[in-house]
């Protein structure tokens, strides 16, 4: 048990690095000599500069159409909720010390990126498009991305190379698009190199994206339409500790021989599926979420998972599921008493 609460406590210390040094980077205090003397105190007349914060340019809610002029001083730029439609190289040719753009809820498309615009902010590490009018992944963007942030658009396209020279790119989300399986090449995801969260959450999948990169440890894939895991599936993605696969289509012939019996495995969900028996897992896994399925009974045999590796402490502990949720199934009462022998470590039951 302690091992495997280390795990689960190690897997939330890395994402939190993740997020607090990428943070850090963005909030670090900015070295006067990086400032334009003769741009000091100059502030776009549509926008708020506050005196307490020098390196912030607000200008969202304002009605903008367009892109002010950015001072060169400026880290953090807010554009949310506006009605800008393009993204020019001019406003930025200064601002070669963004770190933050936030130009959510615009009407941005593809057509009004120009080429160049975004590519050029050498130092940007926080991109936020979402709630626009992309009908696919911007191209290019600059190398020192972390966080790309594309809900709710209308992105169908990933064109070739799109990735390819973002290996700093921790964070990838494309939840609530359009995309379809024809939208993936077996190299999309190349030179993802550092990505660990990717989210393609309610788009229109029916297949699982293909050759993932091998550092993902949080991939959610709610609200498609697959249908089927791939044999050897997980093996490309031996970090994956959180899945999400609630809303799905996903039946007991659509999964891999050994189900999710996968060690890295801490984080399970799938509800509202068309499963009939319980998968198999294995015993790292902690959190299980299968209610809204169509399990009729509860098969300790195959519950119950057996591999021990006396290597390994979790597996000296027995299994570490302490979460299951079965309701909306078709169990019928009594639950088998073996299920509480097996998982000694169960907190929470619901059914």
């Amino acid at each position: 048990m302690a091992t495997s609460t280390c795990l689960m406590i190690w897997v939330f210390l890395i994402a939190e690095t993740v997020w607090t040094q990428s943070v850090r980077q963005a909030y670090e205090v900015q070295d006067p000599e990086d400032w334009d003397a003769h741009d000091d105190f100059y502030c776009p007349r549509e926008c708020f500069c506050p005196p307490s914060f020098p390196t912030a340019l607000y200008c969202e809610n304002r009605g903008l159409t367009e892109i002010p002029i950015i001072p060169s001083r400026i880290w953090y730029l807010y554009l949310e909720n506006n009605q800008i439609e393009t993204i020019p190289e001019k406003p930025f040719e200064n601002a070669t010390q963004l770190r933050w753009i936030n130009l959510n809820k615009n009407k941005i498309t593809n057509y009004g990126i120009e080429k160049g615009a975004l590519s050029q902010l050498k130092k940007l590490l926080f991109l936020f498009l979402e709630d626009n009018e992309l009908e696919e992944v911007p191209s290019p963007l600059p190398r020192s991305l972390e966080q790309l942030q594309l809900a709710r658009n209308k992105v169908s396209r990933i064109p070739q190379g799109t990735f390819s020279n973002l290996e700093n790119l921790t964070l990838l989300d494309l939840q609530h698009n359009k995309l379809i399986d024809n939208a993936f090449q077996r190299d999309t995801f190349k030179g993802l190199k550092n990505l660990m969260q990717l989210n393609m959450a309610k788009n229109a999948l029916r297949n699982m994206p293909p050759r993932l990169p091998a550092n993902t440890m949080q991939l959610f894939l709610d609200n498609n339409s697959i249908e089927a895991i791939p044999e050897n599936y997980f093996n490309v993605i031996p970090k994956v500790a959180f899945l999400r696969l609630n809303h799905n289509k996903l039946s007991d012939a659509g999964l891999p021989s050994r189900g999710f019996d996968v060690s890295s495995i801490l984080d399970l969900q799938l509800s509202h599926n068309q499963l009939t028996n319980f998968p198999r897992i294995n015993a790292n896994l902690q959190h299980l979420h299968l209610d809204h399925n169509k399990i009729k009974n509860v098969n300790m045999s195959v519950i119950c998972p057996t591999t021990l590796r006396a290597e390994q402490d979790a597996f000296l502990h027995g299994p570490q599921l302490s979460y299951l949720r079965l309701d909306g199934n078709e169990i019928k009462p009594p639950i088998p008493m073996d299920l509480v022998t097996c998982f000694k470590l169960l907190q929470a039951f619901i059914i």
